[in-house]
């Protein structure tokens, strides 16, 4: 298997549910050089400053008299799926005009799940390396070390 590379002028997607990074590798295939290219924040308070409503309570049948709580809704949670889903968009967007020969994607399991399945199939077969891991709190020049690394290892 060939070792994946990230070429000159290839993004990286780093993100999670809140933060996403559009990263630019302006160097080359040995020396690589991540500039930002676009930030995305999402304001997404907790759920419980989203929604006053309670849970919602089910009935067994009309003659019984059981009843159960049915599960709060996680608006906080949904937020998150959706900010996945508008950065992969974007992304997507950008790869296209660009015309990125490479990406690479960093994130946690869930936000990179969200990100692989809501990308177009063109772009996603352009994706050479996926990190499954949370970057977004680290400074670019560690990001860069970080996926680097990852690729040496792989």
């Amino acid at each position: 298997m060939r070792r994946p590379i990230i070429p000159h002028d290839a993004f990286v997607f780093v993100g999670d549910g809140r933060k996403a990074l559009f990263l630019r590798n302006a160097g080359d295939e040995k020396f690589a050089h991540f500039v930002i290219e676009q930030t995305f924040v999402d304001d997404n308070p907790p759920t419980h400053d989203q929604g006053t409503d309670r849970p919602g309570r089910a009935f067994a049948s009309a003659a019984g008299a059981r009843r159960s709580a049915m599960e709060p809704t996680d608006w906080h949670d949904i937020e998150e799926h959706r900010f996945a889903e508008r950065v992969s968009k974007a992304l997507e967007r950008l790869a296209r005009e660009r015309k990125a020969p490479a990406l690479a994607i960093a994130a946690p399991p869930r936000t990179l799940a969200d990100v692989r399945g809501a990308l177009a199939p063109d772009v996603r077969a352009k994706v050479v390396i996926e990190i499954n891991k949370d970057l977004t709190r680290m400074p670019v020049w560690d990001i860069e070390k970080y996926i680097l690394g990852a690729i040496v290892s792989a």
